[in-house]
């Protein structure tokens, strides 16, 4: 039975990604490959349900690692090709991370979860407008605009959660400066993408959310 919903699953993940990558891919100048972010979020969707299957987290909880996952492969396919973070998806992960934290409240804890998530939204916001002001070369506008929808989807598992993401999230461009550094990456010279730490981030946080009593406070 298991095994037929994260098929269908992996499924959903695919439909939903290929449509993104398919946006994207009109978002010039930063096309990404339609046909591989399908297949690579539709394997994420997949595992998302296999660890809601295992007991990793409550059925109502399934919403948010899902919207999270489903802007994940376009958006860094394309900051990591491009250094650009299209606002054709930046801008409706708003609205993808408002359901579906609404749609987790209504299953779950209740209204607190969307206080959280709010507040986790704006102060997330406000702290990379400031970092953007203060070092335009730490983040670009792109960033900003993607780290609310995320920092909603983090900071409803909880503000622990938030803090580890977005600690995450740095540690994870670092590695990728290293790297970029030691393969000589020419189309990083003003410096590596940060999308990408970002998503991933978000992503396994919101996955491995821990200890869900505590979710939403």
């Amino acid at each position: 039975m298991w095994g037929i919903v994260i098929c269908l699953g992996t499924a959903a993940g695919w439909a939903a990604s290929r449509l993104l990558a398919a946006t994207a891919q009109r978002a010039r100048p930063a096309p990404v490959p339609v046909v591989p972010c399908a297949v690579a979020t539709g394997v994420l969707w997949g595992v998302v349900w296999a660890l809601k299957s295992g007991g990793m987290f409550p059925e109502w909880w399934l919403p948010i690692p899902l919207a999270a996952t489903v802007f994940a492969v376009p958006l860094a396919v394309a900051d990591v090709l491009h250094r650009r973070l299209p606002d054709v998806l930046t801008m409706p992960a708003y609205a993808l991370a408002a359901l579906a934290v609404c749609a987790a409240a209504l299953g779950g804890p209740g209204p607190p979860l969307v206080v959280a998530a709010v507040v986790g939204c704006a102060a997330v916001l406000a702290f990379h407008l400031l970092v953007c002001a203060l070092a335009p070369g730490a983040v670009g506008a792109g960033d900003v605009k993607l780290s609310g929808s995320l920092g909603a989807l983090a900071a409803a598992a909880g503000w622990p959660t938030l803090v580890v993401s977005f600690g995450l999230a740095s540690l994870l461009t670092s590695l990728l400066a290293v790297v970029a550094l030691c393969a000589r990456v020419s189309r990083w010279r003003d410096g590596v993408p940060h999308g990408p730490g970002l998503l991933v981030a978000t992503s396994v946080s919101v996955s491995f959310p821990g200890g869900l009593p505590s979710v939403g406070s």
